[in-house]
């Protein structure tokens, strides 16, 4: 059955006080149907006709699921989509909520990312022709909700009046989202097979189900008709695309992955961007935020917390306690629903006693007390800190550079020449242990632990060995810092560097290394951040080249910016290799087109650090920093 697009499906009672129109098939330019639900405010069972604003969200998950995120630290139990729209209506707003297409009750082919300005657009176009709507609209969602938020506002659509971006929104999913550094994101992988069961017939679910996924991520890459999700075309074929696509074209210059492609001329409207230390979307939620802000008629606020991937109400991630200010509750509002509240009646409603624009807080990480709590954490802490702009106005630049005796020192390597090799097996890549990721489960998960090998992280063959055992790993140290220091900003390693293959990779971890104590005897070393990088794009994300023998070259690895105490008696760590598996995919080292190599073989790679050729690690550090 379908409808034109203005005709909505009779009003159903959710509350005494509140109606919903169930899968109204909103019409898109190319004539596929959407589903959405269209919930009002209600007398006696009626909707109210009188004019008012509206919150959208366009999901994959199910408009009419449970978000896990919806939820805070008073209400653990996350609301359901019908209880949040509830909530909301009786604030004064009309709330709709889309099923993206191809997925759920919308029809279509569902491709991840690239139908979401087109089909967000038509939607904002229909909402704005409606009788009961006065043309004000603003936008929530968290991740993928957060992408479909900036795909149509890349647009310019009709009616867009405020927006609530939560950990996502590519800026360019070449650089953070897809790929790093020429490397392909693993969580990709993951997220496809846990969806691709989802909307199937029951027989698809089932052969999907009973893949097993973990022997599957040591027989990669996939390739087509040879993969996990194979049963499901629809996702292996994106997925693939995805992955194969290891250039910077025009691929990744379409609408729904890129913004940074439309800062110059997208709308003039407030925006919250959130995101966190943890999460797989910092690089976007900063160069968003960086990209469009200076613009008077366009109010910004940044939010970045210590959280893994939209659990602002949490805090423990991994096996790190961040304390009891960690939470976004209690801190920046009462909640985010609360904060969310304000932030639609000051922009939807006019509501000027709410003036939330304008603001960063940054959750500076590393204050605790180095124990180990009760829970069996490491006691980390941290504490929120206000600033007008991002970086810190405040900071200052401090570069660490790399000595051929593995220490981290200001100043630059005396030596004519010194260098350090390694041989980099793909067969037996550095586990990933932590970080900044989502959607990995089940093969990995993100946040703060120790570095050492364990069973619970994929790829460990060594339980118990720190990862500075492997000889591929490479750990550059400072001494004990001898006072505090902040770290906060973007972070940078520049290396110099050879390799014997034609195309290898070059990682780079940067760790808080505590010292050894009653709880911890042999010290705790806590990643902080890391980051990758494809030599064979040395000269340009869009101009790969193969290695010429003997040739020696500059790269830079960009892991995420972060904000981190590093306490006095601390070491600054940063680790040199050329895997983080299973976060990203392995390079063989062949030279091969991305995602397609059946062979591997072992490279020599080497890192300079002298005179002429200095490697260096480049931070922002704050001698001062003042609390919210």
């Amino acid at each position: 059955m379908s409808f034109v697009p203005n005709e909505l499906t009779p009003p159903e009672p959710v509350a005494d006080d509140v109606v919903v129109h169930r899968n109204v098939m909103v019409v898109m330019r190319d004539g596929v149907h959407l589903a959405t639900d269209v919930y009002r405010l209600a007398v006696d069972g009626r909707p109210v006709d009188t004019p008012l604003p509206v919150i959208l969200e366009r999901t994959p998950y199910n408009k009419r699921g449970t978000s896990r995120t919806e939820r805070s630290v008073k209400n653990p139990a996350p609301k359901t989509r019908e209880e949040l729209a509830i909530h909301y209506v009786r604030r004064g707003f009309i709330v709709v909520w889309q099923d993206c297409r191809g997925r759920y009750d919308s029809e279509g082919t569902f491709v991840k990312y690239l139908s979401e300005g087109e089909d967000g657009y038509d939607t904002m176009q229909w909402l704005v022709s409606q009788p009961w709507t006065n043309g004000m609209i603003g936008t929530q969602g968290l991740s993928y909700g957060a992408h479909t938020q900036m795909a149509l506002a890349c647009l310019n659509p009709p009616g867009l009046a405020a927006m609530a971006v939560d950990s996502g929104g590519f800026s360019n999913a070449y650089t953070c989202g897809i790929r790093q550094g020429g490397a392909f994101e693993l969580k990709q992988a993951t997220w496809a097979y846990n969806h691709a069961q989802e909307g199937t017939d029951e027989r698809t679910a089932a052969a999907i189900a009973a893949e097993n996924l973990h022997d599957w991520f040591t027989r990669m890459p996939w390739t087509k008709g040879r993969s996990p999700i194979r049963w499901n075309p629809e996702y292996e074929d994106y997925l693939l695309e995805q992955w194969q696509q290891g250039t910077f074209n025009d691929f990744w210059k379409k609408v729904g992955i890129y913004a940074a492609g439309y800062y110059k001329t997208f709308p003039k409207v407030p925006i919250v961007f959130m995101s966190s230390w943890f999460d797989a979307y910092v690089t976007t939620t900063l160069e968003n935020y960086m990209g469009l802000k200076g613009d008077p008629d366009r109010p910004l606020t940044l939010i970045m917390g210590p959280w893994t991937h939209g659990n602002r109400s949490c805090r423990v991630f991994g096996d790190v306690d961040f304390g009891p200010e960690a939470t976004f509750d209690g801190q920046i509002d009462e909640d985010w629903l609360a904060y969310r509240e304000k932030w639609f009646a000051r922009y939807l409603k006019g509501d000027v006693a709410h003036d939330l624009a304008g603001r960063v807080h940054i959750f500076l990480m590393g204050t605790g007390s180095g124990r180990k709590t009760e829970e069996g954490h490491l006691d980390h802490g941290g504490r929120w800190i206000e600033s007008s702009d991002w970086p810190l106005p405040e900071s200052r630049e401090f570069n660490l550079f790399l000595h051929a005796d593995m220490a981290l020192k200001e100043r630059v390597p005396d030596e004519e020449s010194a260098s350090i090799s390694y041989d980099f097996d793909p067969s037996n890549p550095v586990p990933t242990i932590g970080g900044a990721l989502t959607s990995g489960e089940p093969i990995f998960t993100g946040g703060g632990f120790n570095q050492v090998e364990s069973e619970q992280f994929f790829g460990c063959r060594n339980p118990g060995l720190p990862l500075t055992a492997r000889h591929d790993v490479l750990s550059f140290e400072t001494e004990p810092l001898e006072e505090d220091l902040a770290v906060i900003g973007p972070v940078e390693v520049e290396l110099w560097v050879t390799t014997d293959a034609p195309d290898t990779d070059f990682t780079a971890k940067l760790v808080d290394v505590y010292p050894p104590s009653e709880d911890y005897p042999r010290g705790y070393a806590l990643n902080i951040t890391d980051g990758i990088f494809r030599v064979r794009y040395r000269n340009g994300f869009d101009r790969p080249e193969p290695v010429q023998p003997g040739e020696v070259f500059k790269i830079t690895i960009a892991p995420f910016a972060t904000a981190n105490l590093f306490k006095k008696g601390h070491r600054i760590r940063l680790d040199i290799s050329s895997s983080n598996f299973p976060k990203y995919d392995v390079n063989p080292n062949t030279g091969e087109p991305e995602g397609t190599s059946r062979r591997k073989r072992i490279a020599t790679n080497t890192v300079f650090m002298e005179r002429n050729r200095p490697s260096v690690l480049k931070l922002r550090v704050c001698s001062s920093i003042g609390r919210k």
